[in-house]
């Protein structure tokens, strides 16, 4: 098994015949390590963690709910491999498309390193924006504890897209419930002992999205959530 995009690609480099379930890779197709989602066509399958482009507009849904009076949102994010900038844009779209139905403005920042996300926070805050949206990508999980730390120091409320983000202090995330996971893998792992080939196993997209609150961080940041978005929660930490 492997996790995320460059391990499973790094992967099939060395074993390209050796059967390989992945998990946790947001791009199989835009990294090369899968023809399609429906037809695999290699050695590989498993789960991509990338979910309906539909899931960036709910996020915002989530912070007008939290935020009262929310105009502009920064969406913290890295600067995409030119193999998935298709992918990226297809999610660009659907959350201005989201924003606009909302009265929102959106704004990407892109980040390549730790420096960036200082410089960020104080260009943001300077310009008004006053929530985050935090993907999950490599560089907001590598430094998730330092946006983590300046999202509290500037009382900036944040969205984030797993749970781990919540658990290790953020405020709330919507995303792919990961505790479907290993069951979902243990799944893929019985077809391929039985016989299956990787290449017939449809890669699945997340069947089940999580969403997890932190109310210690909300009353650090002065902030209640509504009671209809408590009762909706799959995991409330206190």
């Amino acid at each position: 098994m492997t996790r995320e995009g460059p391990v499973t690609a790094a992967a099939k480099r060395v074993s390209p015949t050796v059967p390989i379930v992945m998990w946790g890779v947001t791009d199989p197709v835009g990294i090369g390590v899968i023809s399609t989602l429906a037809r695999p066509g290699g050695n590989v399958t498993g789960l991509s963690d990338d979910p309906d482009p539909e899931t960036v507009g709910k996020r915002l849904q989530i912070l007008k709910q939290i935020v009262p009076g929310l105009a502009k949102v920064a969406v913290l994010t890295r600067v995409p491999p030119s193999a998935v900038v298709p992918r990226v844009r297809r999610y660009e779209e659907a959350q201005e498309a989201g924003a606009k139905a909302l009265g929102l403005v959106v704004k990407q920042w892109p980040l390549e390193n730790v420096t960036d996300i200082d410089n960020a926070f104080v260009a943001l805050v300077r310009d008004g924006f006053r929530a985050l949206d935090v993907p999950y990508v490599p560089v907001t999980w590598t430094h998730r504890r330092l946006i983590m730390e300046l999202a509290t120091r500037y009382r900036l409320p944040a969205i984030y897209a797993q749970r781990a983000y919540v658990v290790d202090g953020g405020l709330v995330s919507y995303g792919e419930d990961e505790g479907e996971v290993p069951r979902r893998l243990a799944a893929y792992l019985d077809k391929i002992l039985r016989g299956a080939k990787p290449e017939d196993l449809p890669v699945e997209q997340p069947t089940k999205l999580a969403l997890v609150i932190n109310l210690k961080t909300a009353k650090a940041l002065g902030l209640t959530f509504p009671i209809s978005l408590l009762q909706r929660a799959d995991q409330v930490i206190e």
